[in-house]
């Protein structure tokens, strides 16, 4: 994608096409990824490079550390909305903490009478994948874990 971001989108589409095994998948996975490229170019570039970055990240992984990651981000989507605000906020503050403290934060008291079970299996299980999640660093760019 990087590599074709300079051209017109009926040029990045034909660059896509002409990608080795594009031809033998099957054609509504073709038209999802012909889909996704027009997404990508609708975007600013900031939010490209977010996705991009996302993607080449999850390329980097094994597969059974995808499928952590995966999991992981489907119980969080699986929370309701409110509640998913409140996980996602406690994580990013959690995962800039050295891991005796978030451990010691996460067996608290009070975190215990703020999330219920599943939202502490949820926040255990993110911490668990955080090394493979890029964090948003104001003016370092993206990075990794830690």
């Amino acid at each position: 994608m990087d590599r074709h971001s300079n051209l017109p989108l009926a040029e990045q589409q034909r660059a896509l096409e002409n990608e080795p095994g594009f031809r033998d998948l099957p054609p509504p996975t073709q038209q999802r990824m012909r889909d996704r490229l027009t997404q990508l170019n609708n975007m600013s570039p900031e939010q490209r490079r977010r996705i991009l970055d996302r993607t080449e990240a999850m390329e980097r992984l094994t597969l059974p550390q995808r499928q952590q990651v995966r999991g992981a981000m489907q119980q969080l989507g699986g929370l309701p909305e409110d509640r998913r605000r409140l996980v996602a906020r406690a994580f990013r503050d959690l995962r800039e903490m050295p891991q005796p403290q978030r451990q010691a934060i996460l067996d608290s008291d009070r975190f215990r009478g703020q999330f219920s079970d599943q939202e502490r299996s949820t926040l255990s299980n993110l911490l668990a994948v955080e090394p493979y999640l890029p964090v948003r660093r104001p003016n370092d760019g993206t990075s990794y874990g830690k």
